[in-house]
């Protein structure tokens, strides 16, 4: 009966999720590819002053109620490391082959610019929280504010909850099941008994997810950002170390790896039926799809996060999201993609997802490697779970700030989170691209709409930049043409 169960919910997904990504994979290719050219390809002109901004952003602002830049990249950070750059890679090239990491690479660097712009007008448009004045924005303020579409933020807050507060965090704790009972033998089904001719089946590893989760989302943004601060890092050094290595020991096949996944990017197999479909392979529509989960350039989720940071000048905080897509994609995920390939199990078809990065390791390092990835695994599932949370929570004050309603999100969180830890790996990962596809396409086309308000932030950056200004700020008196339009007592 289960069994029937998934398969009627990835048909009806499926029924959904193809004409939508056929669509969206060259929408979001056309929206990087017009902001690179829009803003002079400024993730190539502005790469170095990111990493300047970011490595000065430690240190708080002068309004206490907001948090740090750097807390905003690695709360960013803290969600968009995590299954995508594990699993997600894994499945794929398991999928679309090597060629799949060439577009993921392609998505990101065009979606460096798509990142710098939905953080940027995140900044511009953010308000303060009127219980507890902590900053807060994102898509629904900035399609609220700037587009004066209060019912289509509402329709994005309620997508970006489902996505991220519900289904991704089912992602997450469903990858960490998947990675300690490979690695370890755990039973995601530990416990079962009947009960009035009903069986009950407990996982006591989702059991253990919920209760550590809620420690951390019933704190706030604040305990979230302090948290992810000492945690991203660290898990991120440990995972790029144990990489490194095997990257020095397969030294020689390095320049093989690399033409295969340049060789493979262009061989064309469509991904599916009707006019977009026949336009596009596998491995670009694998690339994109797992690249867009793993590192949100465009999606409209980071946004959340920059919003609640306290800068000099928006910008600045476009620039430090824009780098965490080039952190997780070129740096993660290309770690990732090197394990796998240089492995060559890829082409086995017996293993997918974790079990495929888990079993590449396994074959570099010895059979510590699989438990070591189980335990970073956590690490990054973990943060994302947290991070996610922190996206969600903003949107839910959006649409209703009453402690009340936030209590019963919270509550349904952890019940997903749960949900996640029992539930069909197809299913929930089809799901996962079916909300992230409608978050997506409403984000793009409101950015798109934006476009002069960006521009207008860029020129006044860089302008104070030629006149030898070390830090810009912004001041929204100097630009009386969007003044009227901006409804901010911030700037």
């Amino acid at each position: 009966m289960n069994d029937q169960l998934n398969e009627t919910l990835l048909g009806w997904i499926d029924a959904l999720n193809t004409p939508l990504w056929n669509f969206l994979v060259i929408f979001l290719v056309a929206v990087g590819l017009f902001y690179t050219i829009a803003t002079g390809a400024v993730q190539l002109r502005l790469f170095w002053q990111s990493i300047k901004v970011m490595k000065g952003s430690r240190k708080a602002g002068d309004d206490d109620h907001g948090i740090t830049p750097f807390q905003a990249f690695v709360t960013g950070l803290a969600s968009r490391v995590g299954v995508g750059n594990v699993a997600g890679v894994a499945i794929a090239i398991a999928i679309g082959g090597p060629g799949a990491v060439f577009w993921m690479w392609m998505t990101a660097f065009l979606g460096m610019s798509s990142a710098f712009v939905e953080s940027s007008l995140a900044q511009l448009f953010k308000v303060r929280d009127s219980q507890n004045k902590q900053f807060r924005g994102g898509p629904a303020y900035y399609i609220s504010q700037g587009l004066k579409q209060k019912w289509l933020g509402i329709v994005f807050a309620v997508a970006l909850i489902s996505t991220y507060g519900f289904v991704f965090n089912a992602v997450q704790a469903n990858a960490i099941i998947g990675a300690t009972s490979h690695a370890w033998g755990w039973d995601k089904a530990n416990v079962s008994f009947n009960l009035g001719g009903l069986e009950l089946v407990i996982s006591w590893v989702g059991l253990f997810l919920v209760l550590i989760t809620a420690c951390i989302i019933f704190g706030g943004i604040k305990r979230i950002a302090q948290v992810a601060e000492r945690f991203v890092p660290f898990m991120a050094f440990l995972y790029l170390a144990v990489a490194l290595y095997i990257a020095v020991i397969n030294i020689d096949m390095l320049p093989g790896i690399f033409q295969l996944i340049f060789s493979k990017a262009f061989e064309f197999e469509a991904a599916a039926g009707g006019f977009f479909g026949s336009m596009i392979s596998m491995a670009m529509m694998m690339g994109i799809k797992r690249g867009l989960f793993s590192n949100e350039a465009g999606m409209g989720s980071a946004p959340n996060a920059a919003a609640a940071s306290d800068v000099k000048h928006p910008v600045n905080q476009g620039l430090v999201q824009m780098l965490g897509v080039f952190v997780d994609t070129f740096v993660v995920c290309s770690c990732t993609a090197i394990i796998i390939l240089a492995s060559g199990l890829y082409e086995n078809a017996g293993f997918e997802g974790v079990a495929l990065t888990q079993m590449a390791l396994e074959s570099q390092i010895g059979s510590w490697g699989d438990d070591f990835l189980a335990v970073i695994l956590f690490l990054f599932a973990y943060s994302s779970v947290i991070g996610n949370y922190a996206y969600a929570e903003g949107n839910v004050q959006f649409i209703n700030n009453s402690p009340k309603v936030m209590m019963v999100f919270r509550v349904l969180v952890l019940v997903m989170v749960y949900f996640g830890a029992v539930m069909s790996v197809p299913v929930i990962w089809n799901l996962a691209d079916l909300f992230m596809g409608v978050m997506a396409s409403i984000n793009l086309f409101a950015i798109l709409l934006l476009t002069p308000f960006l521009l207008m932030l860029l020129k006044d950056y860089v302008g104070q930049l030629k006149q030898g200004v070390q830090e810009p700020v912004f001041k929204l008196d100097n630009h009386p043409k969007f003044k009227e339009k901006v409804d901010s007592d911030i700037w």
